[in-house]
């Protein structure tokens, strides 16, 4: 492990030395130093992703039923799927809906 000023870096897995001048650093550093300095933007991107976490969740549990699960028998699930595949494409060849 180097120190390169105050940071140390890791890349696969061995200590390297970077280049302040490098593209990939800047990048780095632009997006480290920015979310370092951030105080309220930090609660707000844990706001962020618990509510996209709680959206996704009831979504999928309301709104996304287990159609397979529901309709198909125990063991023959791939059967069904095929079947059901194959009479909604000759549905929508056909101009139906």
């Amino acid at each position: 492990m180097r120190r390169y000023g105050n940071k140390y870096v890791y890349l696969q897995g061995k200590p390297r030395r970077m280049d302040k001048q490098s593209l990939i650093y800047r990048i780095y550093d632009l997006y480290a130093d920015g979310f370092r300095s951030m105080t309220l933007g930090k609660t707000l991107w844990a706001v962020i992703i618990v509510k996209l976490l709680i959206i996704f969740a009831v979504l999928k549990l309301f709104f996304f039923p287990n159609y397979i699960e529901a309709n198909a028998p125990e063991g023959g699930e791939a059967d069904f799927v095929a079947t059901e595949m194959m009479e909604r494409g000759a549905q929508a060849g056909n101009g139906q809906q």
